[in-house]
């Protein structure tokens, strides 16, 4: 049976022809202390009768600690990373700002096979990050949906 998640990228337009995106370093030992190819866009799985917009809506949630913004969501499409999961992405045109980023947890052992089972936040930061910076920090399995945004909103993404 085939994973799949739901996620929110948020875009905004800066100050110029270059546009924002939204994006979340992820937590845990594993990703800590790497910036490249450390980042993704706040997003989880979902169960099959779950609708992938409130999936999304709710990972959002939980991810940055404070509601998605309300907006005027766009289904970008469906995209299948590296792993088979396959992410629905929404995309929505918003100057989100939070105060802070409060993530849910997840228990993990570390170090492996030490015996001592630490909480993590799922999401340790997120902030806006112009296109060509996200071309380099997000994971690489998400870079068709950064061109997937760039595609749906012509050029003004470059």
């Amino acid at each position: 049976m085939t994973i799949r998640s739901a996620g929110i990228l948020l875009y905004r337009r800066g100050p110029g022809p270059e546009m924002e995106v939204w994006i979340a370093h992820m937590g845990g030992p594993f990703w800590a202390r790497k910036d490249a190819r450390a980042w993704s866009i706040p997003k989880g799985e979902y169960s099959p009768d779950e609708d992938p917009l409130a999936a999304a809506l709710r990972e959002f949630a939980e991810e940055m600690g404070s509601a998605a913004p309300s907006a005027d969501y766009i289904r970008l499409g469906d995209f299948r990373q590296p792993s088979g999961k396959i992410i629905t992405v929404y995309t929505a045109e918003s100057d989100f700002a939070p105060e802070r980023i409060v993530s849910n947890t997840f228990a993990l052992e570390w170090p492996k096979g030490s015996g001592l089972v630490r909480s993590y936040p799922e999401i340790d930061d997120a902030k806006w990050t112009r296109v060509p910076e996200a071309r380099t920090e997000l994971v690489g399995g998400q870079l068709p949906i950064l061109d997937g945004l760039i595609q749906h909103l012509g050029s003004r993404g470059t």
